[in-house]
């Protein structure tokens, strides 16, 4: 005996068989409004203007470039990062906080996220954290004076004098112009404040010392 298919099951197949066309249809419609780019080089591109603006002291385009780059690639470090930035040196603390972990969570060993998230936390009176996050950066970048400094002036402020004597003597041994702050009657002195100026496309990008 030949099976047949009834007319109302033919008709059923129709609908699917046209979505997929129409779906199809709209993917071929949006890689060529993109010219064809892939989404990281969408990513890229628009993480280059970001840094173009950036770099200008347009920080409004600059974060609409970096929000960009965020849509085609969620785990851009650099775009993470840039908008901590951004968010910092505008003084939006709790934003600035959450950008720089999640570029740490991309990659732990990303050493301006690292400096800047010890700055926000030392502002936000976790010393014992921030303490720890310099620890990290010093690590990684035995060579910048800015840790050292900034580790050193904690560990004094916590009272560990031996600690904080060889960080601050390895800061001014890297950098001479450092002036290290004569300790306050109460043992303390305020860390540096001051962000890592520079956006960052690459590892290559340290943070500013002071």
């Amino acid at each position: 005996m030949i099976s047949t298919l009834s007319p109302h099951r033919t008709a059923a197949r129709r609908p699917a068989r046209l979505g997929w066309l129409l779906v199809a249809a709209l993917l071929v419609v949006a890689v060529a409004a993109c010219g064809g780019k892939s989404e990281a080089q969408l990513a890229s591109d628009a993480l280059n203007a970001g840094l173009q603006a950036h770099t200008a002291g347009n920080l409004t385009e600059a974060t609409k470039q970096y929000q960009e780059c965020l849509k085609h690639d969620t785990t851009n470090k650099f775009c993470l990062y840039n908008l901590g930035l951004i968010a910092q040196t505008q003084g939006r603390m709790t934003e600035a906080e959450n950008d720089y972990r999640l570029a740490l969570a991309q990659d732990p060993n990303f050493t301006s996220p690292l400096f800047n998230l010890a700055i926000v936390r030392t502002q936000a009176g976790a010393t014992q954290e921030a303490i720890t996050l310099y620890r990290q950066y010093v690590k990684l970048a035995p060579n910048e004076a800015g840790g050292h400094l900034n580790l050193g002036l904690l560990l004094r402020a916590t009272g560990d004098t031996t600690g904080a004597e060889a960080e601050l003597a390895a800061a001014v041994k890297l950098d001479p112009k450092i002036a290290v702050p004569a300790a306050s009657p109460a043992g303390t002195s305020a860390p540096s404040a001051a962000p890592s100026a520079t956006p960052s496309a690459s590892h290559t990008a340290s943070p500013s010392p002071h």
